[in-house]
């Protein structure tokens, strides 16, 4: 990362206050969660759960929910890092009217992020795919390690989203239904891939995307196509784009600026050059 990189995204920040932020796993990594791909945007590991297979599948059911017991600890247990407060920071000085993310972490808010529209869902929360009953996650987990209590003295390295690199007979693991309708299939209120977005976060996602200057993605490489969308609206309405990432995009050919940098090391510097190009009292008077 080049300072004159930096610098050149921070005049592109100052012509266009009031940015829509487009986040990915990449923003969260600094905390601890792995993300998905590599700098070409390809698959570090195997793709995440397909949505048909989980609600098919006892069997993989068994298998998510056990390696979840296993992984999701790191998930539940990670705090922002200087990229979710840095861009907290840009939205409270008014450089940024609000986050679309495809992170499900929830960390965006804890950072202090007011405007955050969760594209793929929370992975806080768990929902009966039967009635729709909803439950706190770690309530649910609470229930799985009562009802599995060998499983929780595994260990495993930690996956992307609360996965856990954990291969074994899972073929005795219990998994419970949903008490109130009585055979109902938890999932957690995110998108799998295979789902689709729910139809009003996309149109409030859009709406943002519409109001505002300009569209600055972060930590992305943009392969989904539910963060792609932004990008290819953004190009079609000729609102200017600027990306802060390691790595390839998918959008790479409709960005006006592109900075490679980590992006707690990206958006910290962002932030230290705006600071230094804030006009001063004395420039004011």
């Amino acid at each position: 990362m080049a300072h004159e990189e930096i610098e050149a995204l921070a005049a592109f920040m100052t012509r266009t206050p009031g940015l829509a932020v487009l986040t990915g796993a990449g923003v969260s990594t600094a905390s601890g969660i792995p993300d998905y791909r590599d700098d070409e945007g390809d698959w570090k590991r195997s793709p995440p759960m397909q949505h048909q297979v989980f609600m098919d599948s006892h069997a993989a059911r068994q298998r998510y929910w056990a390696r979840a017991l296993v992984g999701f600890r790191a998930l539940h247990e990670a705090r922002p890092n200087p990229a979710h407060r840095a861009l907290a920071e840009l939205e409270a000085r008014g450089l940024v009217t609000g986050v679309i993310t495809q992170n499900v972490d929830g960390l965006h808010r804890r950072a202090g992020s007011r405007r955050v529209i969760d594209l793929h869902g929370r992975a806080d929360v768990v929902r009966c795919m039967a009635c729709g009953a909803r439950r706190l996650r770690h309530d649910l987990h609470d229930e799985l390690g009562e009802l599995n209590p060998a499983w929780l003295e595994l260990g495993a390295s930690v996956g992307p989203d609360g996965d856990a690199d954990l291969e074994r007979d899972f073929s005795d693991f219990r998994v419970p239904s949903c008490q109130r309708c009585g055979d109902g299939i938890w999932k957690p209120d995110v998108v799998f891939f295979g789902d689709s977005v729910p139809r009003d976060t996309v149109t409030e996602a859009f709406s943002l995307l519409d109001e505002c200057r300009g569209l600055l993605v972060v930590g992305s490489s943009l392969m989904v196509y539910s963060g792609y969308r932004f990008a290819r609206r953004a190009a079609r309405d000729n609102k200017p784009m600027a990306c802060l990432n390691l790595g390839r995009t998918r959008a790479d050919d409709l960005f006006d600026l592109k900075v490679t940098a980590s992006a707690e090391t990206g958006l910290t510097a962002l932030a230290e050059a705006l600071e230094e190009m804030a006009p001063r009292p004395a420039d004011q008077a």
